[in-house]
């Protein structure tokens, strides 16, 4: 499965394509950021914004697009930016006829580091080690579209088998093991 994962943002909208094995093992596909100028409007911002994700869409193809989602912040004008990134997104992906997925960035942090609560340099740490990178990819906007990427992988993909548990990083293996927990709770 090829994800495109998406951590939106108007000054630096994180971009990150991966295809996931059905053991869940990953590779890199593609890595980068959307940056606009602060000093432009919100409306020429979302059009580099768009032309920027159309550019990804189009040279790798996904099946699926993954896009974090907005949680409530302190600041609302970030919080607005970010909406309105997320939403360009979704537009564009729904444009291009493909599935579309939201995770929150507790979701995505539990799924890569085991812990809903890790720092960025954790979540960029797992992603290097998950990846076989030799960098922490940066910035932590490319990181964490790369995050999302697999989260949703993860999450939508078959559990690991016995042969191929052995493979899987720490996180992986948490994460199988809370989805056999919770379908023995949902079989009760």
């Amino acid at each position: 499965m090829r994800v495109l994962g998406i951590d939106p943002g108007l000054t630096r909208c994180g971009v990150g394509v991966v295809d996931v094995q059905r053991d869940r093992t990953a590779a890199l596909v593609h890595v980068g950021v959307v940056r606009s100028p602060v000093d432009a409007t919100v409306a020429e911002r979302l059009a580099i914004i768009a032309r920027g994700i159309r550019e990804v869409l189009a040279a790798h193809t996904p099946d699926v697009v993954a896009v974090e989602r907005v949680f409530a912040q302190q600041n609302r004008s970030t919080v607005m930016g970010t909406a309105q990134a997320a939403g360009v997104a979704l537009l564009l992906a729904a444009e291009a006829g493909l599935p579309t997925a939201t995770h929150t960035p507790s979701e995505v942090k539990a799924a890569i580091t085991g812990y809903g609560s890790a720092d960025k340099l954790q979540v960029q740490t797992m992603v290097a080690r998950v990846l076989r990178l030799d960098e922490l990819p940066r910035p932590a906007d490319a990181a964490d579209a790369l995050a999302l990427a697999l989260c949703h992988a993860w999450r939508g993909g078959p559990a690991p088998t016995a042969a191929t548990a052995d493979a899987l990083t720490p996180a992986q293996r948490a994460w199988a093991a809370a989805e056999r927990r919770t379908r023995g709770a949902v079989a009760r």
